[in-house]
């Protein structure tokens, strides 16, 4: 017996601290899904849709009225950005007039598409759910960076039922043609700009680690906005849909090339303070180039329109409706009075 004891080995102390290390890891994973489980949960159940969930054919849209009477007012979000991020702006436009707010397929409230996420897709799934629900035209299109290649595409599929467009510091159509160069050379890809994939996101996401790194993460979105973009917002579709969207951008900005507006009324709102390209690894003379060329393709936008004009936000980076919120609203009023 005491031979057969002798012979027995005894484990390395290595593989014991390895076995609790794995052990330890493991236990923090499981705790963190669960706890990213329960309160995601939570806050969705307390936080349900301000508007209504249209069935477009596969999915179902959130749509957001507010408003009766006047013109129909149609804000369409940039990249990534939700019906919240227009703050107060659709109430208070809705003291002239209807105003739609909505989440694309997969963000926000609304369900994951079963489509494609090209621009086609995007501005038909739009337009269905809007007649479904018998909010007519005239439509005005408010579309904000990426949503402005959007709304250019709604008002040239439905010419006839748009009666202006604002385009808020608005992406162009071959701005990714002259940036896309300065990016590959610095070693960013111009699709995900420094983010991570669709996968690696949602994986961070249902393991709590979005959550524990908290407003590092969201220090682009309002304070209020926070706690609903965390757990509405931030699901595991919502970084699908994002990132096919600009997967698909290309197929967008080919659909809206060389193609007129005719005499819709056009503002063109830009931002007065230059954007700092270096937070995504790049060189300050190739922020400033890049900054030159987006303003550059802001005056050029105004030839989409025989009736346009172009306005500097001065006080304002990128997002124009956090900075300067009343010029956005005076914007669309002086749209509904001509």
């Amino acid at each position: 017996m005491q031979t057969q004891l002798k012979e027995k080995k005894k484990r390395p102390i290595w593989k014991k601290i390895a076995f609790g290390l794995i052990s330890f890891i493991l236990a923090i994973t499981i705790l963190g899904a669960s706890f990213e489980a329960i309160a995601g949960y939570q806050v969705v159940k307390n936080n349900p849709p301000e508007g209504k969930l249209v069935d477009v054919g596969g999915f179902k849209l959130h749509l957001h009225k507010q408003g009766k009477g006047g013109p129909t007012i149609i804000l369409e979000t940039g990249s990534g950005a939700s019906s919240t991020s227009w703050l107060d702006i659709p109430e208070e436009l809705s003291k002239f007039g209807t105003v739609v707010t909505y989440d694309r397929g997969g963000y926000g409230w609304s369900e994951k598409a079963d489509a494609e996420r090209t621009g086609e897709n995007i501005v038909r799934e739009l337009y269905k759910a809007l007649k479904k629900e018998k909010i007519e035209g005239p439509y005005i299109l408010v579309g904000h960076s990426l949503g402005g290649m959007y709304a250019r595409l709604f008002a040239q599929t439905y010419q006839d039922e748009v009666g202006g467009v604002v385009l808020l510091d608005a992406r162009t159509e071959d701005y990714s043609k002259e940036t896309d160069p300065i990016l590959l050379d610095a070693g960013v890809d111009p699709i995900l700009m420094g983010s991570s994939t669709k996968n690696v996101m949602a994986l961070l996401k249902n393991l709590g680690i979005i959550r524990l790194m908290g407003d590092s993460i969201l220090k682009e979105i309002p304070k209020e906005l926070r706690e609903v973009a965390l757990n509405v917002e931030f699901r595991p579709k919502y970084f699908a849909a994002k990132e096919d969207e600009l997967r698909n951008m290309t197929q967008l900005e080919d659909s809206i090339r060389n193609k007129s507006l005719e005499d819709i009324p056009l503002k063109v709102v830009t931002h007065g303070i230059p954007i700092d390209g270096t937070v995504i690894g790049i060189s300050e003379a190739d922020s400033n180039k890049m900054e030159d060329i987006w303003q550059e393709q802001q005056k050029q936008m105004l030839t989409l329109s025989t009736n346009s004009e172009l306005i500097v936000a001065e006080n304002s980076g990128h997002a124009v409706m956090h900075d300067e919120p009343d010029l956005v609203i005076e914007t669309v009023k002086s749209m509904i009075n001509r």
